[in-house]
C-alpha cells in the first residue's frame, strides 16, 4: 500500500482518537490533516503506520487541548463538545467502549482529566493500545503511563453515569419523548422525565437559549411542551437522529438549515439529562446553520398569533 492508501485506511481511527481528546469535530479534522502532512514528510517508512500515525495525532491533539483548556475557562455558559452524528471508526471487539466514550456525558467527564491523563485513558481504555505504544505516543515511560491510566480511571469512575443496557427500551422511550415533544404534551413529557431532570443548553453567548440549566420534571416538561408547536407552525422540523451515540435530534428551519442539536441521557427508564447545542460555531460541520435569533422571533410571533 502507498502512504496515502495507508493513511486513508487509518483516517477513521485517527479522527476518533482526536475527537475524544478534543471534543471538537473541526479541531479533530485539523489534527488528522496535520498528521498526514507529517507522515508525508517523514523521510523513512515507519515500521507500523498505525502506531506512528496514532502517536502523531495524539501528540498534536495534546498540544491543541492544552491551549483549548484556556479558551474553555473563558467560555460563556455551559460548554459541550461539538455534536457528532456518526463515529467513523468501528471495531466490533471494542464497540461498547467506543459507544460509551463518545457520549456527551463521557466527554464531559474527560474534561476533568489533564491532557496526558486524557490521552492515556483514551488510547488504553477506549482503543485498547498497549502501554508500550502509549508510552511512545505521549513520550513518557510505561510506568508513568500506567500511573496516569490508574489516576484517569479513578476520576472517570467517580463520575461515570450508568446508561440503560437495553438499546431497544432506550430507543422506545426516546420515540415516546419526541412524540410528546412534537405534540406539546406536558403530561406525556412529564411521565418520561426523572424528577431531578436537567435541561442544559450550550449557546456560548452566541445564540438564544433558556437559563443555562433548567431543573425538575415539572418545569422542564412545560418548557419543552411550549417550544415545539410554534416552531412547527413556522416550518421548523425536529429530526430524530443519534447524537454522540445517544438518542437525540437535529432542529432545522423551514429551509433545512441547522438550528441546534439535542441529546438525551436515559437511565432506569427515564430521561435524566437533556443537552442542547445551539452555539452556531459548533454546528457548521452539520450543514448550513440557521440564524437562531431570527427563528426565535418567528416562533414568538407564531405563538402570540395562536394565543
Amino acid at each position: 500500500m502507498t502512504r496515502a492508501e495507508n493513511f486513508e485506511e487509518l483516517r477513521p481511527l485517527l479522527f476518533s482518537i482526536a475527537y475524544r481528546l478534543l471534543g471538537s469535530v473541526s479541531e479533530a479534522e485539523d489534527a488528522v490533516q496535520e498528521t498526514w502532512l507529517r507522515y508525508a514528510a517523514c523521510p523513512a517508512e515507519p515500521r507500523s503506520a498505525k502506531a506512528f500515525l496514532s502517536a502523531v495525532v495524539t501528540r498534536i491533539s495534546i498540544d491543541v487541548l492544552r491551549s483549548a483548556r484556556v479558551r474553555r475557562e473563558e467560555y460563556v455558559g455551559p460548554w459541550f463538545p461539538e455534536p457528532l452524528l456518526t463515529d467513523p471508526y468501528q471495531d466490533p471487539e471494542r464497540s461498547a467502549e467506543l459507544a460509551d466514550s463518545v457520549s456527551m456525558a463521557a466527554l464531559l467527564l474527560l474534561e476533568r482529566l489533564s491532557p496526558l491523563e486524557r490521552a492515556v485513558f483514551v488510547l488504553r481504555e477506549v482503543f485498547g493500545f498497549a502501554f508500550r505504544e502509549i508510552a511512545s505516543a505521549v513520550e513518557r515511560s510505561e510506568a508513568a503511563c500506567r500511573q496516569l491510566a490508574m489516576q484517569a480511571r479513578r476520576h472517570m469512575n467517580e463520575g461515570r453515569p450508568r446508561f440503560d443496557a437495553d438499546r431497544g427500551e432506550r430507543d422506545e422511550l426516546a420515540r415516546r419523548f419526541f412524540d410528546a415533544f412534537r405534540e406539546g404534551d406536558v403530561d406525556g413529557l412529564r411521565e418520561l422525565l426523572a424528577a431531578d431532570v436537567h435541561l442544559i443548553g450550550d449557546g456560548g453567548g452566541k445564540a438564544p437559549q433558556w437559563k443555562p440549566v433548567i431543573f425538575g420534571a415539572e418545569t422542564v416538561s412545560r418548557v419543552l411542551a411550549a417550544l415545539c408547536p410554534p416552531f412547527a407552525r413556522i416550518g421548523g422540523v425536529v429530526v430524530p437522529h443519534e447524537v454522540n451515540g445517544q438518542p437525540g435530534a437535529i432542529f432545522r428551519d423551514r429551509d433545512g438549515r441547522v438550528i441546534s442539536t439535542l441529546a438525551l441521557d436515559i437511565l432506569d427508564g427515564q430521561v435524566q439529562t437533556i443537552r442542547t447545542v445551539i452555539n452556531p460555531d459548533k454546528l457548521g460541520h452539520l450543514g448550513p446553520v440557521a440564524d437562531a435569533w431570527a427563528v426565535l422571533r418567528q416562533a414568538t410571533r407564531a405563538r402570540r398569533s395562536a394565543g
